[in-house]
């Protein structure tokens, strides 16, 4: 007998993070995850994350609206449908539910390891198998502080956790931002890849003024400086080729990279799983980013564990990654919700060998960080 779905819960859990995390668009001193439950009439369960950056600085979802639009609409629809027919539920959800990316994103993570689960099989070889068993990981500079982050970065390479680093700039004036980041590249040297994020924090004439400066001071790739909606500019920026200029906040969803590809409006696609609208989303982002020859970067929305091995297990079935991933999310929490932490190591994120998404829940966290009413 096919399994139904029948039941999906949401529950907010509110894990403070390790230092403050200062963007253009906010400063985090925690992280709220949505973390989705979807249980089965196998006794299957499968798990999904939706987490935004600063509830409502970064979009239009928060914590807060993910977990009541789930509950109140989402969960309907779902209940006493066929649990494995992933593309009907997605199909239906987009036909009768508008926008709602990050909790779509969740719910399909659900979906995903629910079937994996039952099949036996890692959400990865749902994807067509896993080519690479790790992937490079970024870490993100955001303190703030140049001395702090420097030394943040130094420990870093000493435990051999990251040797690629984004530093997020925008807050400051452009000059000062230079300054910044020439002196976090001088003193970690050659041996590591510095890389700026401006949030939209710049405007289309500043981005001209300073992209020799940064070329200059050793910055290797430039995330989305200008506004989301100026494709016109990111066209302009590209066409300029003093560096690599990858877009971010622009990709809401495969529509979105189409037009960008053809636009020539970016070197290079930050593909993050929840902003797409889930794993299918994504990964038609990535098939139309290969056919324009755009290079691809696995981002992050600062999301907790699950989100974040989901993300992984579809960047590793892609042949190249060139400028690798920012999966650091969990590590940016003071605590973890998982019985098994995930595997950062040697540089890079371990895949788990599991069926699903090869994680499980710690019960006593989640009571723990568990947002209370």
């Amino acid at each position: 007998m096919e399994a139904i779905i029948n039941d999906v819960n949401c529950l907010i859990v509110d894990i403070p993070t390790i230092r403050p995390h200062k963007m253009a668009v906010s400063t985090m001193g925690a992280q709220s995850l949505v973390i989705v439950r979807l249980r089965c009439s196998d006794n299957i369960e499968g798990i999904g994350e939706a987490t935004t950056i600063g509830g409502l600085n970064y979009g239009g979802e928060s914590p807060e609206s993910i977990k009541t639009n789930i509950e109140a609409y989402f969960k309907p629809l779902l209940v006493g449908k066929p649990a494995s027919q992933i593309a009907g539920l997605r199909k239906l959800l987009n036909s009768t539910i508008k926008d709602n990316r990050f909790a779509k994103s969740a719910i399909e993570t659900a979906l995903y390891d629910a079937y994996g689960k039952r099949l036996g099989v890692s959400v990865s070889d749902l994807f067509g198998g896993r080519i690479h068993d790790r992937i490079s990981v970024a870490w993100t500079l955001a303190s703030g502080d140049t001395q702090a982050d420097i030394a943040e970065a130094q420990q870093m390479l000493e435990s051999r956790r990251h040797n690629i680093f984004k530093l997020k700039i925008g807050m400051r004036e452009p000059r000062d931002d230079i300054k910044h980041i020439a002196a976090i590249k001088n003193a970690l040297g050659d041996a590591v890849s510095i890389r700026v994020d401006i949030n939209q924090g710049w405007s289309e004439t500043q981005t001209i003024r300073h992209l020799a400066d940064l070329a200059n001071v050793g910055v290797e790739l430039l995330e989305q400086p200008i506004h989301e909606k100026n494709w016109e500019g990111m066209q302009r920026l590209t066409a300029l080729a003093r560096l690599p200029i990858m877009a971010d906040e622009a990709l809401k969803g495969p529509h979105d990279a189409f037009r960008m590809a053809a636009g020539h409006c970016a070197n290079a696609f930050a593909i993050k799983i929840e902003q797409a609208g889930g794993l299918q989303n994504a990964r038609d982002m990535i098939a139309i980013a290969e056919a324009a020859g755009i290079a691809l970067y696995g981002g992050t929305m600062l999301e907790g564990s699950v989100s974040t091995i989901a993300a992984a297990h579809l960047f590793s079935t892609i042949a190249k990654l060139e400028w690798g991933t920012e999966m650091f999310g969990p590590l940016l929490l003071k605590d973890e919700i998982l019985t098994t932490p995930l595997d950062y190591s040697n540089f890079s994120l371990g895949l788990p060998r599991g069926p699903g998404l090869g994680i499980e829940l710690d019960e006593e966290k989640l009571v723990f960080y568990a947002r209370k009413p």
